[in-house]
């Protein structure tokens, strides 16, 4: 078992939905890495039992930092604090709205459906396997979120999640309404400005810097009672080992409080 993390159990799955990811960089002091052996069958059934490792994983340990390669593991992540923790909300940071759903997608891709999952819509995807209960709109915080198809911004429109820029002040205010309910804050690398983290699977253009999304992340561990957190690790599989990866998921991590501790030198 390896020690914390400046108070963090790092945990790490080494995924893109189904696929594996042989290069994902895991933190020396991880404390679970979950790369369960997976059946032959669809995506959906193999990514299902993946997040129920996750979800088991995040309920055993104080307080989870879960690296991924998607960001549907927060889903995973989310149920597992569930299990002690009767309400939550949830702060999300990504340059998409992650909002589609099957019926409105264009593209089908199940990685850009998961905050509308966490919020009770389509359920039955992987939401009724893991036992995960819908959070509340209200208690939904969307920052940046600056790349939604069109029938995902007519759904967001419509919905009381609320959104903000990805400003540590806007972040803050938009949370003054919840109190010191547990959060989960989950951020997807890909928030970031596009120039600054090549090898992006989904690049979207102009963004906050690197700079800027540490600041919003110090900024909400230091308001709300931050009980877990997320990053999703979107970079290509040929470019997620790389040095630079490393030292960004360093700077993310740290913004937080954790300190993932590598083996061998970044770009080795």
């Amino acid at each position: 078992m390896a020690d914390h993390s400046g108070g963090w159990d790092l945990i790490a799955t080494p995924w893109h939905l189904d696929e594996h990811i042989p290069a994902f960089p895991i933190p020396a002091n991880v404390t679970e890495t979950i790369s369960p052996a997976l059946p032959a069958g669809p995506a959906p059934g193999q990514m299902t039992l993946r997040y129920q490792a996750v979800a088991d994983a995040v309920s055993r340990a104080a307080r989870p930092l879960l690296l991924s390669g998607d960001c549907p593991a927060a889903l995973g992540a989310v149920a597992g604090l569930q299990r002690r923790h009767r309400e939550l909300a949830v702060v999300w940071l990504d340059a998409h709205g992650d909002f589609n759903t099957p019926d409105i997608t264009i593209s089908g891709y199940l990685g850009g459906m998961a905050l509308a999952m966490l919020t009770g819509r389509a359920p039955e995807v992987f939401c009724d396997a893991l036992g995960l209960r819908p959070v509340a709109d209200t208690h939904v915080v969307l920052a940046d979120a600056r790349d939604l198809d069109p029938a995902e911004r007519d759904a967001l429109t419509v919905s009381q999640v609320r959104r903000v820029p990805a400003d540590p002040a806007a972040i803050t205010s938009a949370l003054d309404g919840l109190g010191r309910m547990p959060v989960h804050l989950h951020l997807d690398i890909d928030v970031i400005d596009s120039t600054q983290l090549p090898g992006l699977r989904f690049p979207s253009g102009p963004g906050p810097s690197v700079t800027q999304i540490e600041e919003c992340l110090a900024a909400v561990c230091a308001t709300a009672d931050v009980s877990g957190a997320s990053i999703a690790c979107a970079w290509l599989p040929d470019r997620v080992g790389d040095r630079a990866t490393r030292e960004t998921i360093t700077r993310l991590a740290g913004a937080l409080g954790a300190d993932p501790a590598w083996s061998e030198p970044a770009g080795s």
